[in-house]
């Protein structure tokens, strides 16, 4: 029996599968389950810290980062009119979230499922397993439809808060000393202004000062 259904398996799924040497080990414990889920949370939390990112850097349009424009697949927010909801980022994170409890029932299946030769949760852990590639494959492909292939960067915010950031003064570090650069970097916070302004209005005198200052010669 366990032959003809290992060679039905395979001339399905084009996969060669084999039979387990072991089937007492088979039975009671069901190792390779407990991995599958293992990477498929692996994912879950890599989609969860980006989907959390791109949710976090699109906030806004004024009281957020808005280093990132969302598309607008909705009318706009219930509360507020015009708002762009981080809806997709939002869903996946549920995914993701679930995904990780459904392993953690997997895992404990695993544990405590065995009574000697024998594990009864079986089902469990075989209904989290394919519950969490479901819902993983349909919240990546609506993330990937809905947010990504229409995310786009912001621009002229990330220019502006570029323009303005304080540690570039850190760079002039080996040119002018640390005691000078808190000095300009204190003022610029305290006046709202850039370092730069700062700097020529303090009169220093320093070659190249643009190029140093160049956020993308200290990638």
């Amino acid at each position: 029996f366990a032959k003809l259904v290992v060679t039905h398996l395979s001339e399905l799924n084009n996969f060669p599968f084999e039979i387990n040497p072991i089937k007492a080990e088979g039975i009671a414990s069901h190792n390779t389950i407990v991995k599958i889920s293992g990477n498929l949370r692996l994912l879950a939390l890599s989609l969860l810290k980006m989907a959390n990112d791109i949710r976090w850097m699109g906030s806004g349009p004024r009281a957020g980062l808005s280093e990132l424009i969302l598309p607008q697949n909705e009318p706009g927010s219930s509360i507020m009119p015009g708002k762009i909801n981080p809806t997709q980022s939002e869903a996946l994170i549920q995914v993701c979230l679930q995904v990780i409890g459904n392993d953690g029932v997997i895992l404990f299946g695993e544990a405590y499922g065995s009574i000697l030769d024998l594990n009864v949760c079986k089902p469990l852990m075989i209904v989290n397993l394919l519950e969490s590639i479901k819902i993983l494959i349909g919240g990546i492909n609506s993330f990937t439809i809905h947010c990504l292939l229409n995310l786009k960067a912001n621009s002229e915010q990330i220019n502006e808060q570029l323009e303005r950031m304080l540690m570039l003064v850190t760079n002039l570090t080996p040119i002018i000393g640390y005691d000078k650069c808190s000095e300009i970097a204190l003022r610029a916070y305290k006046e709202g202004k850039s370092c730069k302004v700062v700097i020529k209005e303090m009169g220093l005198k320093i070659d190249n000062l643009d190029e140093l200052l160049d956020p993308k010669k200290m990638v």
